[in-house]
């Protein structure tokens, strides 16, 4: 299910660029741009809003006021020129308070913020404990952010500064260094294996002390990861 966006701001430059960062994100929808606060009281009374992009300094009402007059408004990501809004502004428990002109790496993070704290919410029983449906990585793929569900990783390749993020609905190749891969994992679901080798745990199907094996593929298991993998992997057990 699609994210569904509202922005609001009076500035026609603003929102293009809220628009292009958005389009690094296929799991997105803009529903409404509006100039103004009451447009934006308009457009949430007649769709489903979940994340809202709201500018404070517009004609006749600031965000800010339009938020206090809002008795359930949906998650916002604050967009402004000024700094000296941001205390009151986190009153309101927003996702996040971006200062324009904003950079798509900042944007990001108020993204991964956003879908942080919803990921609660759509809690999938039949999958293995701690992981959700909205368990997922974004890897930068043709200039565009993809979504990877992380249950669909089988293992992580580093070729120097690119990695290979195999899964179960092809490969996906990313300018991207495996330790920075590595620090977005969820500890204990992921296991690196080898200095160019990330294993998701759940996808091992046999293993010895030398490798391991994804499906039919066989990943070698490095010497100075034996004992790192020897607390999660029986390897003596295994090469019997």
């Amino acid at each position: 299910m699609k994210t569904k966006c509202i922005i609001v701001d009076d500035e026609p430059i603003a929102i293009k660029v809220i628009k292009n960062h958005l389009a690094n994100f296929s799991d997105v929808e803009i529903v409404a741009e509006c100039k103004n606060a009451m447009q934006a009281f308009d457009a949430l009374k007649q769709k489903k809003i979940d994340l809202m992009f709201l500018d404070i300094q517009m004609p006749h009402i600031t965000g800010l006021d339009f938020l206090k007059s809002l008795s359930a408004p949906p998650d916002v990501i604050i967009t402004t020129a000024y700094r000296n809004f941001a205390v009151e502004s986190y009153e309101f428990e927003v996702i996040d308070y971006l200062l324009k002109p904003i950079a798509i790496e900042r944007f990001i993070k108020a993204m991964d913020r956003y879908f942080q704290k919803n990921r609660h919410e759509h809690v999938v029983s039949a999958q293995p404990a701690g992981i959700t449906e909205d368990s997922f990585l974004y890897i930068r793929e043709n200039k565009k952010m993809r979504k990877v569900p992380q249950q669909d990783i089988l293992y992580i390749e580093s070729f120097r500064e690119y990695c290979k993020i195999h899964t179960t609905d092809g490969s996906i190749r990313t300018r991207t260094a495996l330790s920075k891969v590595e620090e977005k994992l969820p500890e204990g679901q992921f296991l690196r294996i080898h200095k160019s080798f990330i294993v998701a745990t759940r996808h091992i199907v046999s293993f010895n002390a030398s490798g391991v094996w994804i499906g039919d593929t066989e990943l070698p298991i490095g010497r100075s990861y034996k004992n790192s993998v020897q607390k999660i992997l029986p390897l003596e057990e295994g090469r019997k």
